[in-house]
């Protein structure tokens, strides 16, 4: 039952990633400029007093965690993100593969 929920969660994450993917590819129509939406910025916009606790948070515990790696990962466009971790959750929870030869009982 986890394994399907956390499936759920995926899917809907790359769902995430694909509107993210037309949103861009919208504005990219609109105005001919290719500008992607940075995670960072879409974190900022949902709730900024959290990214600012995670920072502080995580510089606390190591300091190179937060420039070497999670800077990165805000550099990102959204859809990167949301698909990659989507896909990933889709692999790993996927259902386990019925055995050949003989009976479960």
């Amino acid at each position: 039952m986890i394994r399907g929920f956390f499936r759920l969660i995926g899917l809907l994450l790359l769902a995430g990633g694909f509107i993210f993917m037309v949103y861009d590819g919208a504005r990219f129509v609109a105005d001919q400029t290719l500008r992607f939406t940075r995670f960072g910025q879409f974190w900022n916009d949902v709730h900024q007093s959290s990214q600012l606790a995670f920072r502080t948070w995580l510089e606390g515990i190591s300091p190179w965690l937060w420039n070497s790696v999670v800077k990165v990962l805000l550099d990102q466009p959204v859809f990167a993100v949301l698909g990659v971790v989507g896909v990933l959750l889709m692999i790993l929870f996927r259902p386990r593969k019925p055995l050949i030869g003989y009976s479960r009982d």
